[in-house]
């Protein structure tokens, strides 16, 4: 690996480290993505071009304008900035070589956590500089440097436009966090065509050196906002004229968590946040809930899905209140396709640092927007893969100390070059 591209991907990293936004407020950090790619000689899309109407948990104005004039005020790139308004975040750069081949495509998402980041000195980022300047947000789960390799990948492949054969599109994916972000650009047509697609996640669990070529058991996910409208009233004197949102919401609490689990796999449902009510002396008139409900496969997510709503209208029904909700967020269940777990693994033998290479695992019980990427790619005839490049963490993924060791930004850039290196074999080509 070029130590100077070793030691680009570091300042890409730790400088989208610095500046962590959220799900659909990712405008300095796609703008710069852009921008490098552009610099590079990419054939760029942004906006609405890479994203339909279909987003989902999209923020609130005055969220979305916030984020996009700290982005102006911070290194964002007005060209493209511009084009993003709205939250339109997505970016996809594709480079075409001068020979035929397939189309490879590779998934980075961009999305940081809305959590503070720990200040304390024994925390690397802290300690070198590079620790969040956004109050409340970090970049709690690696997406930092799942664009620094995106970017270093980038820069590989803009040296070598000779040896490329058919066409490489780099995918920069917003709103990954809440899986609210892949289904609309894959409503917009991003990976139409495409014959080989590979995600990936760092830490994911897997020590340093490890690689894991293929997760499968990948659940499927939707993520509701309900709410719950009464009516208030005089808590002492005129109990009876009220509509208690509260008390709907609860009993749907109640009703939610004894759902029956289904013979056919294992699910999950939680309410993760309920928030109701104005004073002590006031019949509730309103109540939201936040929820999830998970599935190990599409008939017992719909399952879980289908009784969740139902025990919502239920509960709603029983206290006269009105319900409103809304999905903010879904994922599928996929499988990575077994010919590209192959030629992962085979690429990843030759790479330096990887200690052991994992050709298959379930992942723990999570769920994945990229599996709507993946599910496309299958059903058109490709082949899809969701690889974990393992790396030492300072703490689990979604805490406030989280950190990675950097050495897995190379491990993963080495293996996905010598990926499509695989790819081009098994096609007959050679990269």
């Amino acid at each position: 690996m070029n130590p100077n591209l070793t030691e680009q991907m570091l300042t890409w990293r730790r400088d989208f480290h610095q500046y962590p936004e959220v799900g659909w407020t990712e405008f300095r950090t796609a703008s710069i993505i852009a921008h490098e790619l552009s610099q590079l000689g990419f054939q760029v899309q942004v906006g609405n071009e890479v994203l339909s109407e279909s987003r989902m948990g999209v923020p609130s104005e005055e969220q979305l304008a916030f984020y996009y004039e700290k982005a102006k005020s911070t290194g964002g790139y007005l060209e493209y900035m511009e084009k993003m308004v709205g939250g339109y975040t997505g970016v996809v750069g594709t480079i075409k070589g001068k020979k035929s081949g397939p189309t490879i495509a590779f998934r980075f998402d961009m999305d940081a956590l809305e959590i503070e980041e720990s200040p304390e000195s024994s925390h690397i980022p802290q300690q070198y500089g590079f620790r969040s300047q956004y109050e409340g947000n970090m970049h709690a789960c690696g997406h930092d440097a799942h664009c620094a390799i995106g970017l270093g990948l980038a820069t590989v492949l803009a040296n070598n436009t000779d040896h490329i054969e058919g066409t490489i599109k780099i995918i920069f994916q917003p709103a990954e966090e809440g899986v609210r972000g892949a289904k609309s650009m894959v409503d917009a047509g991003v990976v139409d065509g495409v014959d080989y697609f590979l995600a990936m996640h760092v830490g994911a669990g897997s020590p340093l050196g490890t690689v894991l070529a293929g997760t499968n058991g990948f659940l499927a996910t939707t993520k509701i906002n309900a709410k719950f409208t009464g009516k208030a009233a005089h808590a002492g004197a005129e109990p009876e004229k009220g509509k208690n949102a509260l008390l709907a919401a609860a009993s749907a609490i109640l009703g939610l968590h004894a759902i029956p689990h289904h013979s056919g796999g294992a699910s999950r449902i939680n309410v993760g946040t309920c928030i109701a009510g104005d004073g002590r002396n006031i019949v509730p008139a309103h109540a939201s809930l936040q929820l999830e409900t998970r599935g190990e496969n599409s008939d017992v997510h719909m399952y879980v899905h289908e009784q969740a709503l139902a025990v919502l209208e239920g509960a709603s029904n029983m206290y006269g209140t009105e319900l409103s909700y809304e999905i903010v967020g879904a994922a599928k269940t996929c499988s990575s396709s077994e010919k590209l777990i192959e030629l992962v693994a085979k690429a990843a033998r030759s790479v330096q640092g990887v200690e052991e290479i994992i050709p298959s695992s379930k992942f723990a019980a999570g769920s994945e927007d990229a599996t709507y990427m993946m599910d496309q790619v299958q059903k058109q005839g490709g082949h899809a893969t969701y690889a974990v490049f393992g790396t030492t963490l300072a703490a689990g993924h979604h805490h406030e100390k989280f950190d990675i060791d950097e050495a897995v930004l190379s491990i993963a850039l080495s293996t996905w070059l010598e990926t499509i290196e695989q790819v081009y074999q098994n096609e007959g080509g050679q990269f």
